[in-house]
């Protein structure tokens, strides 16, 4: 197994995910664009065997349609994006595993909070997780936004089923959001040394060349939404004695008026 993490040059900022597999097939997720990602499976010779998508937002879905109809293949998504997600043929649920070749496997993770039909999907090689596929739930150094969903739901998301990864699995989100995410754990936490240190190799990196990749570890050193004991993020929400779920609201409402 290969992972292609494709820049898609979109506003947005979007990533594509194409899963090269042994036996010459591939699975795409979130194809931003049909024809960015026909190109790549031309120039790879490999034959689409399904799309995944982690939720049911447009620019995660809009290469859906045209995909189905040139290669014939399943979408794969949550229920709850039925009537919502062009072509989805097979609905996907919490725990399932889906066998990609011997020895890895996709386990499907129900990450609500961003939308309600959020899906993402921790790598398991050997058994062990090595990376997760985590669309607009967790982005590097910082987490989507609520606007269709729930801060308090997300929280519960991302302590449950992601504080607890390993330091070494690796991140693969949604959008190219770093350097600026960097400098909003900056604003909250000007001290936080590790985010100093990535913020000049995130400005400087070109996503469509090689895209800038974080482990959970990484996470945990500058993603403010990992660093809910920190007390100086803590002092400048005013959150002093406050709940680790409040402390995460705050900076979720922090994050979107900033």
């Amino acid at each position: 197994m290969q992972v292609h993490q494709v820049y898609t040059e979109s506003v947005l900022r979007n990533y594509t995910y194409l899963i090269e597999l042994n036996n010459g097939s591939a699975i795409v997720i979130d194809p931003w664009d049909a024809e960015l990602v026909n190109r790549l499976l031309e120039s790879l010779k490999l034959s689409l065997h399904a799309i995944i998508n982690t939720h049911e937002h447009w620019d995660h879905t809009q290469g859906n349609e045209a995909l189905v109809a040139e290669h014939d293949c399943q979408v794969w998504a949550h229920a709850n994006g039925e009537g919502k997600i062009p072509g989805l043929s097979r609905t996907l649920q919490a725990g399932e595993i889906i066998d990609l070749e011997e020895g890895v496997q996709l386990q499907v993770l129900d990450t609500p909070g961003h939308t309600y039909a959020h899906l993402c999907f921790l790598v398991l090689q050997q058994g062990r997780p090595s990376a997760v596929f985590t669309g607009d739930t967790l982005f590097n150094a910082g987490v989507g936004n609520c606007h269709g969903g729930d801060a308090a739901t997300l929280y519960q998301t991302i302590s449950e089923q992601f504080h607890s990864l390993n330091d070494d699995v690796l991140v693969y989100p949604g959008h190219d959001y770093l350097a600026n995410n960097l400098q909003f754990t900056l604003s909250v936490e000007p001290d936080n040394r590790a985010a100093q240190e990535w913020l000049p190799m995130a400005v400087t990196a070109d996503p469509s060349r090689q895209p800038l990749v974080t482990s959970i570890g990484d996470e945990r050193t500058f993603n403010s939404f990992f660093r809910l004991h920190s007390q100086e993020i803590r002092r400048g929400l005013n959150c002093l004695d406050a709940s680790d779920k409040e402390v995460f609201v705050a900076l979720r409402s922090r994050r979107d008026n900033w």
